[in-house]
């Protein structure tokens, strides 16, 4: 990998974090709810523990300062396995210039890491889908999706167009052996502004073709939906049609009556979304890639570690949840 070479020393960057990490791992209130997950969790779950993964926009902070170079050594030796990309680029600094794809692909291959999807500006699906797809190829990923809401137009009909557009850009995917996918935020299961009684998710969801479009449920979001616009059950999304739910952003929030999201976004396992409950409701047909994200990893103190820290934490946390 002389050809990718770093203008920063992985050895000094993890001799300055570790012991921080290690400290702040035995203080975090996450041991104690992983103990108790592991005991309550089923023994058949559909979620594997061998394969957590994490969203990069979790760490953005450190991807972009250090690098990919540094960044993905260490979450491998943390004990992620899948990578889910928001972006393929790093401060030019590192190298002199832009990473490319393919020195991507070889931190990745050589870190013992997969590439399970990307998160992709919307725009970008109308614009160059295909450039797209050959990214998510040479990246070696089976899913690429956009965190994006299908429109902004929250009516019956607005979805509907969306949907359609949709279906177009997943039967692309799928003739390159691809998955679309679609990553919700809370907006989504609101009602539609012409039709109150119709919940927009669910018209996405009706009208998307089930061969072509999937779908990645951000379970935090979600139950912000739920407490926003209430009566439904996130996990009967997925019991109902498991293998449209391929990937899931397993995201932990704290009660905030103060908060308008009724929650606050915190590393997983110091919250009290339901996930025990979530885990065993969604049953065991298919199987769904947990992700690990915290958008506000990068405001972690100390720092460093940092985001790199949550990440480690989070990771014990979900490990012990899913037994």
């Amino acid at each position: 990998m002389s050809h990718i070479r770093k203008s920063f020393d992985r050895r000094d960057f993890l001799r300055a974090t570790a012991g921080t990490t290690v400290a702040l791992a035995a203080a975090s209130v996450t041991g104690a709810a992983a103990t108790s997950a592991a005991a309550a969790a089923p023994s058949k779950l559909s979620i594997p523990k061998d394969r957590i993964g994490i969203q990069l926009y979790s760490i953005r902070d450190k991807v972009s300062a250090l690098g990919f170079g540094v960044v993905l050594p260490e979450l491998a030796r943390i004990g992620y396995k899948e990578i889910e990309f928001a972006g393929y680029t790093q401060n030019t600094s590192i190298l002199g210039r832009q990473i490319t794809l393919p020195e991507i692909r070889t931190l990745l291959d050589d870190n013992g890491l997969s590439a399970v999807g990307s998160h992709v500006g919307i725009g970008n699906f109308r614009s160059n889908l295909q450039g797209e797809l050959d990214a998510a190829q040479i990246l070696g990923m089976p899913h690429v999706g956009t965190a994006n809401a299908p429109t902004n137009v929250n009516t019956v009909a607005g979805y509907r167009a969306a949907a359609d557009e949709f279906n177009v850009w997943g039967a692309a995917a799928t003739a390159r052996g691809l998955k679309l996918y679609q990553h919700n935020h809370a907006g989504e299961f609101a009602f539609a502004t012409d039709q109150p009684s119709v919940r927009l998710y669910d018209v996405f969801l009706k009208n998307t073709d089930p061969r072509h479009v999937y779908l990645e449920l951000d379970i935090y979001w979600a139950y912000v939906g739920q407490y926003r616009w209430p009566g439904f059950d996130p996990a009967a999304y997925v019991r109902n049609q498991p293998y449209r739910y391929p990937l899931f952003h397993m995201k932990d929030g704290d009660a905030n009556a103060a908060n308008a999201n009724g929650f606050d976004i915190v590393e997983f396992g110091a919250g009290d979304l339901p996930y025990e409950k979530f885990v065993r409701d969604i049953g065991p047909r298919a199987s769904h890639v947990g992700i690990w994200e915290q958008d506000t990893a990068p405001n972690t103190l100390p720092n460093p570690p940092g985001s790199l820290g949550a990440a480690e934490r989070s990771f014990t946390a979900l490990k012990g949840l899913l037994g």
